[in-house]
């Protein structure tokens, strides 16, 4: 078939769609809802993907996290009670780890996080935060994170073994209480619930996950001696098998991450009296055990994606199909006519798969407008991120046209397979 044929048909095609406005958007439909979804949910799934990685990779690749449990034994298929009857970590452990690992560099606790997480608004003059994390860590908290701190310091060894009330600010608090009237907030007192702290540093903007208010800048860092007085020895603050510890660990440039992980799982199931035959009762994550598991959740959520959607485009494909064979009988007239004049059964075939394909294109065009506004919609509303590659854009445009060849192929033969003198009689 010639170009200029094939354009002839294609338009004939359009015109036909033109001519049944009400009948073409009914059976567009399904395209368009199936397609919003590939898009939209693509866009939110890649978005948050992308922002999650980021914030794991900001631990640096040697990091481990030694925690009570974690995303890793819940994904295992362990009981969450189970979980939660796991000893506490505390602070001995760390120390520990520290002096007994000979892997190992860096040691930080953390305390107020995770599930034992504290949280409180901060003061200065006139002005407030909303909720944040109060971390208590130990002068190696920058280094353990791989932090930058952007004005003032870190608070030192002697402000932790003092207990002193100094308090490094996330970006979220210092945005809030300093930025906008554009003060320098090092030095300041400020107020954590009912106590004053003096500011000494301001920590680099960290990267976020997502837009549910777990951002990692919604957080100040006091040191943890300080937050044991404060916080932990506060009867009412109190979970029963939740006041755990995190213990940040990063083993020597020299050290391999695997014979580190070994020094500091023997270090602990010696320190929890565990026997040879029994599991750990804690988690060691590392950056990549976390993403392999957000792979695993990442794919199935995507598969479970395109299972309904594709229920949603199989509808619309079937109305497609419906739509096409009632278009076969009204128009058996036309089909004759064009035969008796010469038209060949392809170029039949053709004009009613190019309506068909035409049809689902345009359901797919809406159904990829529709996603890509529910996607900016939701980061304009909650700033949860989203991330619109091309190739969303090409495989929702190739799903529709190819639900319309596909579901348009029987009454396309059906056409193109008429009788012409039979043709020629139908009324």
């Amino acid at each position: 078939m010639n170009r200029s044929l094939a354009g002839e048909v294609v338009r004939m095609a359009l015109d036909t769609l033109r001519t049944n406005k009400m009948r073409s958007a009914l059976t567009i439909l399904g395209v368009v809802i199936g397609i919003t979804a590939i898009v939209g949910m693509t866009s939110l799934i890649r978005g948050f993907d992308q922002s999650l990685r980021d914030s794991v990779k900001a631990l640096g690749p040697s990091t481990i996290i030694l925690t009570k449990l974690s995303i890793i034994s819940i994904s295992g298929g362990a009981e969450f009670s189970d979980l939660l009857r796991r000893p506490n970590l505390t602070a001995d452990d760390a120390k520990a780890i520290e002096k007994l690992a000979p892997t190992i560099d860096i040691v930080d606790i953390l305390l107020g996080s995770g599930l034992s997480q504290t949280t409180e608004r901060m003061y200065y003059r006139g002005e407030r935060t909303k909720q944040l994390s109060i971390i208590g860590a130990t002068e190696q908290f920058a280094e353990a994170r791989f932090a930058k701190v952007t004005l003032g310091r870190f608070f030192t060894q002697a402000e932790n073994l003092h207990r002193r009330r100094v308090v490094v600010l996330g970006d979220t608090a210092y945005q809030g209480l300093f930025a906008k009237q554009g003060l320098d907030p090092v030095g300041k007192k400020v107020r954590i619930g009912a106590i004053e702290y003096t500011v000494i540093g301001v920590l680099e903007k960290a990267p976020s996950v997502g837009g549910f208010g777990n951002d990692q800048d919604d957080m100040v860092v006091i040191p943890e001696t300080t937050h044991q007085v404060v916080f932990s020895t506060n009867a009412r603050r109190r979970i029963p098998g939740q006041d755990s510890a995190t213990i940040m660990i990063v083993p020597y440039a020299w050290a391999t991450r695997e014979d580190a992980l070994a020094d500091v799982e023997e270090i602990m199931r010696i320190r929890h009296g565990l026997k040879l035959d029994e599991p750990n009762d804690f988690d060691l994550a590392t950056q990549d055990a976390i993403l392999r598991v957000w792979d695993q959740i990442s794919r199935a959520t995507f598969l479970a994606l395109i299972v309904i959607s594709s229920i949603a485009l199989m509808v619309g494909g079937i109305g497609v199909m419906a739509i096409m064979m009632i278009s076969v009988t009204e128009r058996t007239r036309e089909i004759g006519v064009r035969k008796a004049l010469g038209a060949r059964r392809q170029e039949i075939l053709f004009q009613f798969l190019s309506e068909a394909a035409v049809l689902t294109s345009i359901g797919g065009i809406l159904g990829i407008l529709c996603g890509s506004g529910i996607g900016l919609a939701v980061t304009l509303a909650t700033g949860f991120p989203i991330s619109l590659p091309w190739w969303s854009f090409a495989i929702g445009l190739g799903f529709s046209a190819g639900v319309g060849i596909f579901f348009g192929m029987v009454p396309a033969v059906r056409a193109s397979r008429l009788d012409p003198i039979e043709a020629l009689r139908h009324e």
